[in-house]
């Protein structure tokens, strides 16, 4: 097995997180994908930002295999001096000692502050299945009580741990959001090369709201001119009121630098009539404009109204309340 080069005296000394990615074992090698074991001193992570809904943030994984073209997470691997934006799915960090070190560090954990998980790698991503570092996580989350939790993931892995979730539940506040940008097998296959298909998805948030687990759906992000027609997400918000999802949400594409580098390739090559629409749009900017966010906010707003799934989403929206500033985040959790 490979690993990662260590470096010479003679080249930058990597620090933090860069350094111990530079030294972490080869675990494994999957199609494309090669697997490093990533030795960390932390796994709960405070939220730095005042205005994000969620206070604590966990990832199981760094990297995330299934390959979303829009992924706005790329820039994670910059971190560990990373500058290849296909870096971030082909080269899995997998973390040391999750369990152990969550145990200590819940004590951190104040009343009322919620936890997140998943918010810049899917915690179900084909990785879980090998290494099992989420449900190790789980399993810790079940010995305790009164804690507010939220997990996002495009994998219907979750159902495996039904069980753990429903003894999470038991005692703790806990939701699960499925995110789920089209319906459109085809095109989720373009878009998220190595995610689960949609109708997968939908089952899972299905199984989840019958088995008493609270689960919704992020349809986050939106593409404009490819999943944001009114026929689109209209089929789409029905395909989800029918799974009896507690709610669903949708944000536009956040387009950070790192991320256009692999989405605007991916456009022209797929969509080559949208990509000076795009540049425009995003010239300068990781958002859209406001007018774009209004119209796309009332446009969800009534497909909720029309398919039934107001009261879900207004009792969700008081406890994650979206701004511009968490926008990007809110895509994910």
């Amino acid at each position: 097995m490979s690993s990662l080069p260590l470096f010479d005296d003679s080249a930058p000394q990597l620090i933090g997180i860069a350094r111990m990615a530079a030294q972490g074992d080869s675990l494994r090698e999957g199609r494309d994908v090669e697997y490093f074991a990533l030795p960390v001193r932390s796994l709960l992570n405070r939220c730095s930002g005042t205005r994000m809904p969620f206070s604590w943030t966990i990832n199981p994984y760094r990297g995330c295999e299934f390959a979303c073209k829009y992924c706005y997470a790329r820039y994670t691997h910059e971190f560990m001096e990373m500058r290849d934006g296909l870096d971030f799915e082909r080269k899995i960090y997998v973390k040391q000692h999750a369990a152990d070190l969550l145990r200590q560090e819940l004590r951190q954990v104040k009343a009322g502050e919620d936890i997140a998980i998943g918010t810049a790698t899917d915690p179900y991503q084909p990785a879980e299945r090998r290494f099992e570092i989420t449900r190790t996580i789980l399993e810790e989350f079940a010995r305790h009580r009164d804690l507010q939790m939220g997990i996002i993931t495009k994998s219907n892995l979750v159902l495996r741990d039904m069980a753990l979730l429903s003894a999470i539940a038991k005692n703790n506040r806990l939701f699960v959001n499925i995110t789920i940008t089209t319906l459109n097998t085809n095109l989720a296959r373009l878009l998220e090369p190595r995610a689960p298909r949609p109708d997968l998805r939908l089952d899972a948030v299905r199984k989840l709201n019958q088995a008493g687990i609270s689960a919704g759906v992020s349809c986050s992000p939106v593409l404009p001119g490819i999943t944001d027609s009114p026929r689109h997400l209209g089929a789409l918000v029905k395909a989800v009121a029918e799974t009896g999802a507690k709610h669903i949400f949708a944000n536009p594409l956040f387009l950070k630098p790192c991320s256009a580098a692999v989405f605007m390739p991916f456009l022209e090559k797929e969509f080559p009539q949208l990509a000076k629409s795009y540049r425009d749009r995003y010239q300068g900017r990781a958002f859209v404009a406001e007018p774009y966010r209004r119209h796309l906010a009332d446009l969800v707003h009534t497909l909720r109204e029309k398919h039934g799934m107001m009261n879900g989403f207004e009792r969700y929206q008081r406890q994650i309340q979206p701004d511009r500033e968490t926008e990007g985040q809110l895509g994910l959790f």
